[in-house]
């Protein structure tokens, strides 16, 4: 089987070879293992894509997240200078903004004279008017900086065909270098842009003082994250789209807010992924247990991060039980407990006890929970695909 064969087989509850392999890299763990420029990582859609599936191959990975969105190929003209401070990056851009860039982990961009970026406030906002809420210091600028380099920042966000080309460059550049491979993209759910909108503890205070303001502001957020999914889907070569939800868990919200915030907005992404043909999956870090039973009312095919005790409450065998048949899952390996700071003995009985608990039946990624922290070693993650092979043999 080819990796892309073997995911589509577990995603879909087919047998495949073996149990596939697939982590979600930090953006430190790139910035680290890659003899690129953090910089050019974080903003050079084809850098990215390189060091994308570098480590993929590097680690016999069966598939790859593209996780940040594309950059204009001339993002390099809009930079005034650039140096470096220690072992980080600072980069001066001409409206003035000014980007940090660490050797281990993502990138910040703060007004000159390093003062954070406005959020938006919730007396000020009219949900029918977009201009007076969408600031520099939420998600779209954030990610995609389109006050950088020019891309009008009142563009109608829910619109397909207000997205520049280059928002798929990363997309573009990975199908180039990638082969038989699976190649994932990512939006954000409408509760990240909630959070992201306003800082979060505003929005977690917004949504107790302020509910039916939120609620039309999620709709409008799940008027976006369609938007970009028909984005992804047109541009082709994609399997599936990760929605990316880590802040609702239980560490954040209560299960009656995950039904009131999260849960009718993310459905409606998740069967537009469903209408183009391609997998859902959704990304939710932390304490998921209390709410498994909840995700599997919506449309998602699958969960990710399945954070394991201490970092979060679901264990493998409980999820596999109950919800097995429902989803495929991945993850729940533990990051920094299993992979960074174990010997090789508690590493490698870890993910032995994981491959032969998700195993059965199929629909199971060998992963870890949440993204692969910066300085696990590389060969640690080039043994999880050894251990597949051996153990996760069908």
């Amino acid at each position: 089987m080819t990796s892309k064969e073997r995911m589509a087989a577990a995603m879909n509850h087919e047998i495949p070879d073996r149990v596939p392999v697939m982590c979600q890299l930090s953006l430190g763990h790139y910035f680290l293992n890659c003899s690129y420029r953090p910089s050019r990582i974080w903003f050079d859609s084809e850098t990215f894509a390189l060091a994308i599936t570098g480590l993929q191959k590097r680690y016999n990975f069966d598939g790859v997240l593209i996780n940040l969105p594309g950059r204009p190929n001339d993002w390099e003209k809009y930079l005034a200078s650039e140096e470096k401070q220690g072992s980080s990056e600072k980069l001066i851009w001409k409206n003035g903004y000014e980007t940090f860039v660490p050797k281990d982990d993502n990138s910040h961009t703060f007004l000159p004279g390093k003062i954070p970026l406005p959020r938006a406030s919730f007396e000020n906002t009219d949900p029918k008017n977009p201009s007076s809420f969408i600031t520099p210091g939420y998600i779209w600028s954030t990610y995609h900086m389109p006050e950088l380099w020019g891309f009008d920042p009142k563009s109608d966000l829910t619109d397909p065909a207000s997205y520049p080309a280059s928002f798929t460059n990363t997309l573009k550049a990975v199908k180039k270098h990638a082969g038989e491979i699976a190649i994932h993209s990512e939006v954000f759910s409408p509760f990240t842009h909630l959070l992201e909108l306003f800082g979060y503890q505003e929005a977690l205070m917004g949504m107790m003082i302020y509910p039916d303001l939120c609620r039309e502001l999620l709709e409008y957020f799940t008027r976006i994250a369609i938007a970009e999914v028909n984005v992804y889907a047109a541009e082709g070569g994609i399997d599936a789209i990760l929605v990316s939800s880590a802040f609702a868990g239980a560490g954040f919200i209560s299960r009656s807010d995950y039904q009131q915030f999260v849960m009718p907005y993310e459905e409606m992404v998740y069967r537009e992924i469903k209408r183009h043909g391609l997998f859902s999956y959704v990304h939710t870090c932390g304490s998921i247990g209390d709410r498994l039973d909840l995700m599997a009312e919506m449309s998602v095919d699958g969960i990710d991060t399945l954070d394991p005790p201490p970092l979060g409450t679901v264990h493998l065998d409980e999820a596999k039980e109950k919800f097995g048949k429902r989803f495929f899952l991945k993850g729940n390996l533990d990051s920094i407990n299993e992979l960074l700071n174990s010997d090789d003995k508690t590493f490698e009985d870890a993910v032995t006890g994981r491959i032969k608990t998700g195993k059965p039946g199929s629909g199971y990624i060998l992963s870890t929970a949440c993204s692969v922290s910066p300085y696990v070693k590389p060969e640690r993650l080039k043994r999880l695909a050894e251990l597949s092979v051996k153990y996760g043999s069908y």
